[in-house]
């Protein structure tokens, strides 16, 4: 917990109800003493979200979590829309906290990656179709983006990563930085450096984020650097 912001773990501790992701809430164990929990499985995030809503709506304080910053692939928009469908005299008020995503967190473990423009793509196809996805692949790689994979390959997700490679090999060298980092910020966190035309030999799972170079990203001292373009 030791990056966690200091106002989000002040809305932990103000909470009477703790909802989240079963696995995330075990995570934050310490912080849970005295206070009601609401957990889930994967899966499952509408339905605790709705959970949230209700005790809110009830007069509870509620500390809806997710890992990593909740505005990006987190919680916050799907609790915003689900208060939107009560009428306003009695919708609950929201606050969005915003934490650590793991793109950032991955970034620091790798060195400096993201120094440019960078695009951040998920590649889990539950909620968003693969043409749409390869399409916006295709267009980070095609504009030179560094590129931020999440959900980059599961157990019977495994051919969307391979894909990935061999679009954004069209458009940039065999030999372009690529880095995978595992668990960053948690205690197994562990990290890779390799190439395009490699990185998909490496071990990579869900709980894995992936970044490719673009044209100028280069590799120092172990260290992944994207340059920002300063004259030195």
């Amino acid at each position: 917990m030791a990056d966690m912001t200091p106002r989000a773990r002040q809305a932990i501790e103000s909470a009477e109800v703790i909802v989240g992701y079963d696995t995330y809430l075990n995570l934050i164990q310490d912080l849970l003493t005295g206070k009601a929990t609401i957990g889930t499985g994967m899966m499952q995030e509408i339905d605790r979200c709705q959970a949230a809503v209700e005790q809110a709506m009830s007069g509870k304080q509620v500390a809806v979590i997710s890992s990593g910053d909740p505005g990006v692939y987190g919680m916050a928009g799907l609790v915003l829309e689900l208060v939107a469908k009560y009428p306003a005299t009695v919708q609950p008020e929201v606050v969005v906290v915003p934490g650590i995503s793991a793109v950032s967190a991955a970034a620091a473990v790798l060195g400096a990656p993201l120094m440019h423009d960078f695009a951040v793509i998920s590649l889990s196809d539950l909620l968003t179709p693969w043409e749409i996805i390869e399409k916006r692949v295709e267009m980070a790689a095609a504009g030179d983006f560094v590129i931020a994979i999440y959900n980059p390959k599961s157990i019977r997700r495994t051919s969307q990563i391979e894909a990935v490679r061999e679009i954004t090999l069209k458009h940039r060298g065999p030999n372009t930085p690529v880095g995978i980092v595992h668990h960053a910020t948690r205690a197994k966190e562990d990290m890779t450096l390799s190439t395009l035309d490699g990185f998909t030999n490496e071990h990579i799972d869900m709980f894995s984020l992936v970044l490719i170079g673009n044209s100028q990203t280069y590799v120092a001292d172990g260290k992944m650097v994207t340059p920002r373009g300063y004259r030195l």
